[in-house]
């Protein structure tokens, strides 16, 4: 079922990459919006939102995310957030509960509760979820309007991170004949880079070898980085 709050962003995302190649995968720039989005919210006027409060407290940010914040310059905001997450933290804490673990004991409940944070992210949660409704969305306009179809063999590339995402959502929701179809024209769009991206990188390394000096370059100046941004994502 088609979520209107989603499919203006996707479209947008899929217009601005099928128009300009330079913009990657359309999925990873919706990615990024995401994130500026929440990275926004949570140092403005939900910062001081009880609910949010709470959900910051038990999850943290990964050091990903805990950068990017540090990014926005909003000292005051980030400081108010982390004072009361330490403080929620210290409290959990027991005095050496550590210590027993170091000695070889039984993981007491302090340890527990740090490897749960190691894994946790306020921002990721948000931004995956949003994400998955929009990798869902997508999947179903694929499914049911053909101009979506056309956009979607226009993209530059899917990254291989998203393009796995995406198969997953479109097979749960399709029927297997549809799948195939979906798997077919999308995966095209995916091989296709990565033929001429391996090619690019192949020629980059010989750039290095004396012997093609006199060789152009073509575009595989930034190959390097294009790779990585293909099979990671943003």
């Amino acid at each position: 079922m088609l979520e209107r709050i989603y499919t203006i962003p996707i479209n947008e995302a899929f217009d601005a990459c099928a128009q300009d190649s330079t913009c990657g995968c359309p999925f990873c720039r919706l990615q990024t919006m995401l994130e500026s989005n929440e990275l926004e919210i949570i140092l403005g006027g939900s910062m001081m939102e009880p609910d949010v409060r709470i959900k910051t407290n038990a999850q943290g940010f990964c050091l990903r995310h805990y950068n990017a914040l540090l990014d926005r310059n909003n000292m005051l905001g980030l400081g108010l957030i982390l004072e009361s997450h330490l403080d929620e933290l210290r409290a959990q804490l027991e005095p050496g509960g550590i210590a027993v673990f170091a000695k070889g004991g039984p993981a007491p409940v302090a340890v527990e509760r740090l490897e749960r944070l190691d894994k946790s992210c306020y921002i990721c949660g948000r931004v995956d979820f949003s994400l998955g409704r929009m990798l869902a969305n997508a999947a179903a306009l694929w499914d049911t309007e053909k101009e979506f179809r056309d956009k979607t063999d226009a993209q530059p590339y899917f990254c291989l991170k998203h393009f796995r995402m995406w198969c997953h959502e479109a097979k749960r929701y399709m029927i297997k004949k549809r799948f195939a179809e979906f798997y077919d024209a999308v995966s095209k769009v995916v091989l296709a880079y990565f033929d001429e991206l391996r090619s690019d990188v192949s020629l980059f390394c010989r750039k290095f070898d004396y012997r093609y000096d006199s060789e152009p370059w073509g575009n595989s100046k930034d190959s390097v980085e294009r790779a990585i941004k293909f099979l990671r994502g943003v």
